[in-house]
């Protein structure tokens, strides 16, 4: 996806009056997608997601997914594969909330080094931890369905 695209998807975002952006990556190595487990005692803990987060004020998407990628795993993002898509959702205090999820290339996988979750693992088929169920079909969309 090139930049000029990930601006028009922010355009979009400010005209469906979207209150806060999200940025999500699937790190797939060798057909195992990275997933990160929320601290117990965040908001939604225990759960599995996407190495990502939120987008500053006056940060560029593209900007917010290496920046969130390389603070939350220590890896560093060599290039965007797809743009896997987007799904809403509202907070606990009412906020809006899109996310948007892309397929991304990083350097060779040494160490994750996690700051803000409390585990991380890799899976081959959506089914191997509990997701929601919008992570989940990225997640199958992109490693095939499970059977």
């Amino acid at each position: 996806m090139h930049l000029a695209e990930m601006a028009d998807l922010a355009r979009q975002d400010a005209a469906d009056g979207v209150e806060q952006q999200i940025v999500a990556a699937l790190v797939d190595v060798d057909g195992r997608v990275l997933l990160l487990r929320r601290c117990a005692g965040d908001s939604r803990g225990g759960e599995w997601e996407f190495p990502g987060g939120k987008v500053d004020p006056g940060e560029d998407l593209n900007t917010a997914l290496h920046r969130e990628v390389r603070e939350e795993t220590g890896l560093r993002i060599t290039g965007i594969a797809d743009y896997l898509g987007s799904f809403d959702y509202t907070t606990a205090s009412g906020r809006f909330n899109r996310q948007h999820t892309w397929s991304v290339r990083v350097e060779p996988v040494g160490e994750v080094r996690l700051t803000e979750h409390d585990a991380h693992t890799w899976v081959a088929k959506a089914d191997e931890v509990p997701l929601s169920p919008d992570l989940a079909a990225i997640l199958e969309k992109h490693l095939g369905p499970v059977l």
